[in-house]
């Protein structure tokens, strides 16, 4: 942690020289005092800063006297059986499912309530403690590392309800802890769901911090089109409604847009305790397909004149040969290892014949082959459950190896010259690296995989991954379509938006965030 005043005196940093008993710089309201209470020795991790080497176990810091003072106040608000310091559980929240080297909380703690999240972040607070928000863990950019330590809320344990479902106004107010396959599962039988899809079930309320998205997103919209009210705690434990409270219309010019500010602002500027999003009806009609193409210009070219003929699409999902030799391995299924779409058709029975007949026209102006159809539900939960395991297909394909995940967008006119310029890229530095995308909004992914005990594989992996992001933003597009920034691509960020534009997120970070402790080291650099 970066400071704790009277409780946690986590001057214990770690300094390359330091014997086993030099004393170190105590701390008392926030400022450095050399030694004026108490010697406090070297034998914990500090800082994550360059000259730390490595972490001791993480237990040991909640088990001093100011830690163990630290941990008695937040179990009077949430309960001595929801906070824990134990090895096992610091780990599993200092980690997601990205490459990037996790840094554990001290303390996680597992709040039921809006109110007791207020509490904990108002001690937070008072002793200048990092605050970790804590969802599913599916991110993939280091979004939940601790990288000053501190205290992880998990808002998903135990805030897990569908507070509210207004079916004649297609909404619903759910907590945390709530997965979009959850809230699927209990509107289905009303004729409604939850469209956006990014693969993971992840939490609803996850997604609205990191500006989430999915396959869907080309006919109904990423979060930020699906989001109508979020309810957030700020780091000094003041409660808001970004559209006021209980509010949900579809549309309002009332003041400053709050919630279009926290979605995609990854923890950094609060804590989302529950969020109002949209409910869609279920399409009357729906029908997949798979068709296969000799090249990757060939499918993204058919994306494009889809689109430019104003076809509906549901779906549009491209998968290259590599990522098709890895779904045939890993799900059991035979399609020839060339570049696919996959494509998904809603509406009326009318309407979805009339949108197949346009796109396999498309398709065979683009030596397109046979299209494989998937009407019936147990046929398209297979074809999307294989394109949703494309990661762990994709990491099957080596085993032991990790996989640098990264993405783009760019305005889909752009797409097949990045496309093709992005796998060649990955040919001349010799590198796996599976390509999957929802070109229908231009946003795809690659999946570079690399040995982790390989540096200089890992270096390819991320010049590959940078050269397609600037090549991105100088497209017209953004470095990061739906994965969101953390602590991966910072650096692109600042050039994308330029000096003046991180100094103004910067400024609203500030006037949020005075102390700098929600979510600290994400986003964009520290000054």
């Amino acid at each position: 942690m970066r400071g704790l005043p009277q409780l946690l005196s986590r001057a214990k940093r770690v300094r390359v020289g330091f014997s086993a008993s030099e004393p170190v710089l105590a701390i008392q309201a926030g400022i450095l005092q050399p030694d004026k209470f108490t010697q406090t020795f070297v034998q914990l991790r500090g800082l994550q800063s360059s000259n730390v080497i490595s972490q001791a176990p993480l237990a040991a810091v909640a088990d001093t006297d100011s830690g163990k003072q630290l941990r008695q106040e937040l179990e009077t608000i949430v309960g001595p059986g929801n906070v824990s310091s134990g090895e096992s559980v610091v780990l599993q929240h200092g980690q997601d499912e990205g490459p990037h080297q996790g840094k554990s909380p001290d303390i996680v703690v597992f709040p039921s309530s809006t109110e007791e999240v207020s509490e904990i972040c108002k001690i937070c607070t008072k002793h200048n403690i990092p605050i970790i928000p804590y969802g599913t863990g599916t991110g993939l950019e280091g979004g939940i590392s601790a990288v000053d330590g501190g205290v992880c809320v998990n808002v998903s344990k135990n805030m897990n309800k569908i507070l509210q479902i207004h079916q004649e106004d297609f909404s619903a107010v759910v907590q945390p802890g709530i997965s979009r396959e959850m809230l699927n599962q209990e509107v289905r039988a009303d004729g409604l769901w939850f469209p956006v899809d990014p693969g993971a079930d992840a939490s609803v309320c996850g997604m609205c911090a990191t500006g989430a998205s999915g396959t869907n997103a080309v006919r109904y919209g990423t979060m930020k089109e699906n989001c109508l009210n979020l309810e957030v705690v700020l780091a000094d434990g003041r409660i808001i409604h970004t559209a006021g409270i209980g509010s949900r219309p579809k549309k309002s010019s009332a003041g400053y847009n709050l919630t279009s500010l926290f979605l995609g602002s990854e923890g950094t500027l609060g804590i989302i305790t529950s969020a109002t999003v949209c409910l869609h009806a279920i399409p009357e009609s729906v029908a997949a397909a798979v068709v296969g193409f000799p090249t990757v210009q060939n499918a993204v070219d058919t994306v494009v004149m889809t689109l430019q003929c104003s076809v509906p699409m549901a779906r549009m999902e491209l998968l290259d040969e590599v990522q098709m030799k890895a779904c045939n391995e890993y799900s059991g299924l035979s399609y020839p290892e060339t570049p696919h779409l996959f494509l998904e058709f809603h509406g009326s029975e009318s309407e979805v014949e009339s949108q197949t007949e346009t796109v396999r026209d498309i398709a065979a102006d683009n030596e397109g082959g046979e299209f494989q159809w998937a009407v019936q539900q147990e046929d398209r939960t297979k074809l999307w459950t294989a394109r949703h395991r494309a990661y762990y297909a994709d990491i099957a394909l080596r085993p032991g190896c990790r996989s640098l995940t990264t993405d783009v967008c760019v305005p889909v006119s752009a797409l097949p010259d990045l496309v093709t310029a992005t796998k060649a890229d990955i040919a001349e530095h010799g590198l796996v690296g599976p390509m999957v995308g929802h070109v229908g909004d231009g946003n795809f992914h690659t999946m570079l995989l690399f040995d982790p005990a390989d540096p200089e594989e890992f270096r390819k992996c991320k010049e590959v991954a940078n050269k397609m992001a600037r090549s991105a933003i100088a497209l017209g597009g953004t470095c990061t379509g739906e994965h969101g920034v953390g602590q991966g691509k910072m650096v692109l960020l600042e050039e994308q938006f330029g000096k003046d534009g991180i100094d103004v997120m910067r400024q609203i970070k500030g006037a949020l965030d005075p102390q700098q402790l929600m979510n600290p080291g994400k986003v964009f650099s520290r000054n």
